[in-house]
């Protein structure tokens, strides 16, 4: 976690503390002023306030945790490019599932991503948050459908608490592990990178058998790597053929702000790049929410960071 997300947490954490203190010395103070025949303290024009903070407070706790963790939100995004002559493909990016033993998406899921009738489905990391939730996880996966493609990486979470157990077997998912596929729709071929949580370091290997005059999405669960992507690292340059970056990870901060955005993402840049999307150098990075919730001592709620899942729309380039 970097500093400027420690300070954020213990900033708002501290208002929240603050609000309800007060709050909490309001109500003994009306209680004990009752018993002596007085309440104003309880209906001056600070106390109102202090009120009002503490409603739009337990408002806003009861959205996070009952309402929008299960309110999915579908977008969809246009990708024009040159290295496409006629073919058109639609990719449906998942990602952070973190299911558990209780269901939660799963079955939204299911149903969304298969009315949308993708050609590629690719999921960018964190299965499941236990073993109970793993067996969840399979069985969503399993019943995706993808017209060309289903292929998926791991997330930090996955190689923590799963190791090199198998986690995508009996789902029809291609694991990637830093190495790339070929597809092809129409005539036309596009590729396919992904790359671990654990080998970063590789990826200039998986990228190499990728022609600089296809389509390249490029997989990985971070968006830390964009920058070295871009060539735009102080540790050197990196040539290679990326056109699309999709991540996860940072679930949109999981817990957002209105008018600040994330307060942590976990992720190198910070609030950099801590959803949707942004212009690196040549490079389009989508950093998407994610549709569970961190299995670790996070809040299981999301505020202003809806579930998602994203459709991306790939096609020739007007002249």
């Amino acid at each position: 976690m970097l500093i400027s997300e420690i300070i954020s947490v213990l900033f708002f954490a501290a208002v929240f503390a603050a609000v309800y203190s007060a709050e909490g010395y309001l109500i003994f103070g009306a209680v004990r002023d009752k018993r002596k025949g007085q309440a104003r303290r309880y209906w001056s024009k600070g106390a109102i306030v202090i009120h009002l903070l503490a409603a739009v407070g337990i408002i806003c706790l009861v959205w996070g945790f009952f309402i929008e963790p299960y309110w999915i939100e579908v977008k969809t995004v246009q990708i024009p490019t040159s290295k496409l002559k006629h073919a058109v493909v639609r990719v449906v990016q998942i990602s952070d599932l973190h299911c558990d033993g209780k269901a939660g998406n799963e079955e939204k899921v299911v149903r969304l991503v298969n009315a949308m009738k993708p050609d590629v489905i690719v999921f960018t990391g964190d299965t499941a948050n236990n073993l109970q939730g793993l067996k969840q996880f399979r069985n969503t996966m399993g019943r995706l459908e993808a017209g060309l493609a289903k292929v998926a990486i791991r997330g930090n979470y996955d190689i923590g608490a799963f190791g090199e157990a198998d986690l995508f077997g009996g789902t029809g998912f291609l694991e990637l592990d830093n190495n790339s596929i070929e597809v092809e729709n129409d005539g036309e071929k596009f590729w396919i990178t992904g790359v671990s949580y654990e080998s970063q370091t590789d990826i200039g290997k998986a990228l190499k058998k990728v022609p600089k005059d296809c389509f390249s999405i490029f997989l990985y669960h971070y968006p830390d790597l964009v920058e070295d992507l871009a060539g735009q690292s102080r540790k050197g340059r990196l040539t290679a053929n990326v056109d699309l970056y999709l991540a996860g990870h940072t679930h949109g901060g999981q817990i957002a702000l209105p008018f600040y955005g994330a307060v942590i993402t976990l992720a190198k840049f910070g609030k950099k790049y801590e959803s949707g999307m942004y212009k690196v150098a040549n490079i389009i990075l989508y950093v998407n929410r994610g549709i569970g919730m961190d299995g670790g001592p996070s809040p299981r709620a999301r505020f202003l960071a809806r579930p998602e899942i994203t459709i991306f729309e790939i096609h020739p380039q007007a002249d």
